[in-house]
């Protein structure tokens, strides 16, 4: 089937729905993005779609049949495993677009602990070995931040594609993987109803509200934020802190066990239905405003490790969004920024005292809130969806293959075992020149081999001969 050069499918493997997580989010608006500027694009979900958008077709299509419904596209993009279930699409001829702003193989060291290790390892193995498939066969790749983009560039170099081609087509290699960050709307949220206060009972109108905007995953910490609210309710009885989703709405996303550990925990202290609030369920992406128009403070914490440092919390950009001071752990991205930037606080991990003095001073320093808010705004309208996206629109605009097309991308997928012997270490090494460069190269080398070897002869006899 020939391929229309100006279609454009975005799949994506999570809910597309009222209730969306993030990889759903995400596509919709890379797709938003890209029929704004007049390019033909659809959306599919191969898990389900209960979801319609007024410009972007949206559908869902089950892995059987995705090969037709991807048919004549020039374009795809995707996340995530959507290629373990699609292995075609590596085989293809289609200009494939990869989305690497998270990080699952990081997430999964903090997600399967205390599943059994045959478990662990398999899963990690399995979610290496499908990016690793995928780096070697794309043709652009988007990560969420500069320091994504270094790990990304680390596992690419080890794949060999930081190769001649691609570094003589661009030397920044900013043609093989841009930073095209979460984003906010370009509208500031309107509020249409109450949701929070006055509204959740234990909750009243003019308490002092921190919101967890997101779900909690086993690398996320709100054990510390519950002590620590407990610690400054003592002095402040109107500190409430509510927890804005505990179900994922894809069922395939297990992992509840800080959720329930940070039930336990409130409830061991008494702050359930007093000071802390767990939203069952999951928020509408279309109310989510309401909630966190009426909340005071947005906060997220987290573990030190490996997941933390190349995270890019999503929840963060609902904070800017909504123009909310922040509370976090430090050690990510964003813990960098609200300290630089001074949108909030921020503290170590584990830090209750610390985490407390900060909640003070963010719900109850008046002057201090307003400031926070005011850099918010300011920080905010770097963050739109518009800019996050406009390295991905240019590329669609004007799609290519990539520059090492037609090379062995795939030579580096899986390396063997290193050979214990020397005839098997020489034996790969020939067989790594002759995928490299032909019979050619590897004669070259062979002859180079025989000369080196001469002159290690000559100069280990020239002693004796003397």
């Amino acid at each position: 089937m020939p391929l229309q050069p100006d279609r454009i499918v975005v799949i994506t493997d999570d809910v597309l729905a009222p209730r969306m997580a993030g990889p759903a989010i995400r596509a919709v608006h890379i797709a938003e993005a890209l029929a704004a500027e007049q390019l033909s694009v659809e959306l599919i979900s191969t898990a389900r779609c209960e979801y319609t958008h007024p410009v972007v077709p949206c559908r869902y299509v089950p892995w059987a049949g995705l090969r037709t419904a991807v048919g004549d596209a020039a374009v795809v993009i995707f996340q995530g495993f959507v290629s373990y279930h699609a292995p075609w699409l590596m085989s293809g001829e289609k200009i494939l677009v990869i989305d690497l702003y998270d990080p699952v193989h990081l997430e999964q060291l903090e997600q399967l602990a205390g599943r059994p290790e045959l478990e662990q390892r398999a899963t990690i193995d399995h979610t290496v070995r499908v990016f690793n498939e995928q780096m070697a066969r794309g043709d652009f790749f988007l990560c969420a931040s500069e320091l994504q983009r270094a790990l990304w560039l680390g596992q690419l170099a080890a794949l060999g594609r930081l190769n001649l081609s691609t570094y003589r087509q661009d030397n920044t290699l900013n043609d093989l993987i841009a930073v095209c960050p979460f984003g906010i709307s370009d509208q500031p949220p309107v509020r249409t109803r109450p949701a929070i206060k006055g509204v959740v009972p234990g909750i009243a109108a003019d308490d002092r509200v921190i919101i967890w905007a997101g779900g909690i995953y086993n690398w996320f910490d709100p054990l510390t934020l519950i002590r620590a609210v407990g610690q400054v309710s003592a002095t402040h009885p109107d500190i409430k802190l509510f927890f804005l989703g505990t179900k994922h709405p894809n069922p395939e996303v297990t992992g509840d066990e800080m959720a329930l550990a940070a039930r336990t925990v409130s409830a061991e202290l008494g702050l359930t239905g007093r000071h802390v609030f767990f939203n069952d369920g999951w928020v509408d992406y279309a109310d989510r405003q309401n909630y966190l128009l009426d909340a005071d403070v947005g906060v997220s914490t987290h573990f030190t490790n490996v997941e933390t440092i190349f995270s890019f919390r999503t929840r963060m950009l609902d904070y800017l969004w909504a123009g909310l001071p922040m509370v976090s752990t430090e050690g990510d991205v964003f813990g960098t920024l609200i300290a630089q930037e001074g949108l909030g606080v921020t503290v170590g991990e584990g830090d209750v005292d610390g985490l407390a003095a900060g909640l003070i001073r963010t719900l109850y320093d008046d002057a201090f809130a307003q400031a926070s808010r005011a850099r918010v705004r300011v920080v905010a309208e770097h963050f739109t969806w518009r800019q996050a996206l406009a390295p991905l629109v240019e590329f669609c605009a004007a799609p290519r293959r990539a520059a090492d097309l037609g090379e062995d991308r795939r030579r580096m997928v899986r390396r063997p075992v290193p050979p214990s012997t020397a005839i098997g270490r020489r034996w790969s090494r020939g067989a790594d020149l002759l995928r490299q460069g032909g019979p050619r190269l590897v004669l070259e080398r062979a002859r180079a081999l025989r000369r080196r070897l001469r002159r290690e002869r000559a100069a280990v006899a020239a002693p004796e001969s003397g």
